[in-house]
């Protein structure tokens, strides 16, 4: 731990919070954010995807295309994954205590989902216990939601009930970071991460701009095409305060006064974001907001050119004629998706009432490039829009809804930037390791980045067993009906083999995950258990470069280990 905080109390603490990664963790300590975005870089795995056909292919292809194969990738790869059981429970109480002498309560409250924000009246209706499935337990119970590293993501094959990897999204968004960076060669200056109470993304600086959600990546023209799947994927953004923005210059967090990032960074991504959140409306838009808005869609019928002459359809009819088909409304393909409608759908003369989509495209030839930000804009706009409909009365408020999202970052901070991290992928997995082990002294974020990478030979053993005995609570919830020989014996037949390569460390948890574990990470689990159970009695772990032992009162085992640690540990 080289750079001490306000004590070393709160070190510590936000080391060991490195080995964890909590939600709330990364909360209160923003830099692990970035810290796991680097763990993931420094990791092997990700450099191995390298090796692949699909990567070899694309070698040459432009940093677009690279990017658009490895969101395919990760797609095949990784679920979701958000299950309350993965990484057990813990208590309000439990973690306000924790981190009372680093944290308002009160700030907290209005900043944390977990502790009383409910973002805006659309997460107040949904009921946000209810939608993580909370409300089975009282209102203290909170998930710990620890964020993977790959190597957990990876090992997600090994739990029962899942076919391949899977990590919540905030293991998704720091996956992407470090591969984008890995195998798409995109710079790390013009990859920004957005944090929000419920959820964490990518903005990246391609094109007009691509952000990554979860194992998607939505581009500027998805992001505006008002399908159902587009409009969850603004959730967080639309209905959320953004807490963190990070990039390899530093954080800018919306609880604490001072952002290491640097300001002209920060004002260049954002300006980009807003830029990417915005669009001018024209044909395509207005039927993509149609079709978001369906309610609207009574509005209006569909000329179709028919036989020399003209019929017509109602609009609503020909968006569900969507479903299923690879045609659509907004463009020169809907010619095509008219030819699937049944004759009998059709009408010989206009319906009364209804506004005729198609005459929009000569309107906006005569009208290009419209802002509806701009009242004026606006009003042209909706006298073209009129409509005897009263569904339609809020319709210049709901166009102004689609077109544009001001995402409300973090602001009115003191800057004091820190050292920015520059890397190039070009240089290789080695050399940016022997970079970054080069800028520890210097910098917190890549000190932490190496707990987080789990390398014990490069880091103190003190905040990988404070997190490995306090807060690794599946696997003694587990084995709590047990006897001490019975979980020992449970423990030890699990398949003797570590999900982190070379001497890199488990935790408990992730052992009883996925089963599996080193004889080095078998005997920190046992330990951790039973140190859960007998707190007074002291834990000593030994290792050797071949075994290891663990003993608490007069109990004494040993295990092989491959991991070549030295060292021994009591607790």
């Amino acid at each position: 731990m080289r750079h001490q905080g306000k004590d070393k109390a709160y070190t510590l603490e936000k080391y060991s919070s490195a080995i964890t990664l909590g939600d709330m963790e990364i909360f209160v300590f923003p830099e692990l954010l970035y810290a796991l975005v680097l763990a993931n870089i420094m990791s092997p795995r990700v450099w191995q995807w390298k090796e692949q056909d699909w990567a070899k292919k694309i070698e040459k292809k432009t940093p677009y295309r690279k990017v658009q194969r490895l969101k395919q990738y990760i797609m095949d790869a990784y679920d979701f994954n958000l299950d309350l059981d993965t990484w057990g429970l813990t208590t309000k109480d439990q973690e306000l205590q924790r981190f009372e002498s680093f944290i308002d309560p009160e700030i907290l409250s209005q900043s944390n989902a977990l502790f009383g924000y409910e973002g805006d009246k659309y997460y107040f209706d949904l009921d946000i216990r209810k939608h993580f499935g909370l409300d089975k337990y009282t209102d203290d119970i909170i998930p710990y939601w620890k964020t993977e590293t790959i190597e957990a993501m990876d090992a997600f094959r090994h739990k029962e009930g899942y076919q391949m990897g899977a990590g919540e999204c905030v293991s998704l968004s720091t996956l992407y970071a470090a591969a984008l960076f890995v195998m798409g060669g995109v710079p790390l200056e013009d990859i920004f991460l957005l944090a929000t109470p419920l959820h964490s993304q990518n903005f990246i600086m391609l094109r007009e701009g691509l952000i990554t959600n979860n194992r998607r990546i939505v581009t500027k023209n998805m992001w505006f095409n008002g399908t159902e799947i587009t409009w969850k994927a603004q959730r967080a953004i639309r209905n959320e305060k953004i807490t963190i923005v990070a990039n390899n210059t530093g954080y800018i967090h919306t609880m604490y006064p001072e952002a290491t990032i640097d300001p002209d960074s920060y004002q260049r991504g954002m300006e980009k974001l807003r830029g990417y959140l915005s669009v001018k409306i024209d044909m395509e838009i207005l039927s993509n907001f149609l079709r978001h808005n369906s309610f609207l869609q009574s509005c209006f019928q569909i000329r179709q050119d028919h036989h020399g002459g003209h019929r017509y359809i109602e609009a609503e009819k020909v968006f569900a004629y969507e479903q299923g088909s690879s045609y659509r409304v907004n463009d020169d393909t809907r010619a095509k998706l008219l030819e699937e409608v049944d004759t009998y759908e059709f009408y010989c003369e206009p319906i009364e009432g209804r506004i005729v989509l198609n005459n929009f495209e000569d309107f906006f030839v005569q009208n290009p490039g419209l802002d509806l930000r701009d009242k004026k804009d606006l009003a042209v706009l909706l006298d073209a829009f009129s409509c005897t409909n009263a569904k339609a009365r809020n319709v210049g408020q709901l166009l102004v809804e689609f077109c544009h999202i001001d995402p409300r970052l973090p602001e009115h901070k003191t800057f004091t930037p820190s050292e920015p991290i520059l890397l190039d992928a070009e240089w290789g997995r080695e050399r940016i390791i022997d970079t970054l082990e080069g800028m520890r002294d210097s910098h917190p974020v890549v000190d932490l980045a190496f707990y987080a990478h789990r390398d014990l030979d490069r880091t103190e053993w003190e905040p990988f067993m404070k997190a490995a005995l306090e807060r690794n609570p599946v696997v003694v919830d587990a084995l709590r009906k047990k006897s001490d020989s019975r979980a020992i014996d449970t423990l030890m037949s699990l398949t003797q083999e570590s999900i982190y390569d070379g001497n890199r460390l488990a935790q408990p948890d992730e052992v009883w995950n996925f089963q599996r574990g080193d004889g080095a990470e078998i005997a920190i689990t046992i330990a951790t258990v039973m140190k859960q159970r007998w707190p007074d009695r002291p834990v000593t772990l030994t290792f050797t470069e071949t075994d290891v032992s663990v003993s608490w009162g007069q109990e004494l085992l040993t295990l092989p280990t491959t991991k070549g640690y030295v060292k021994t540990y009591t607790a």
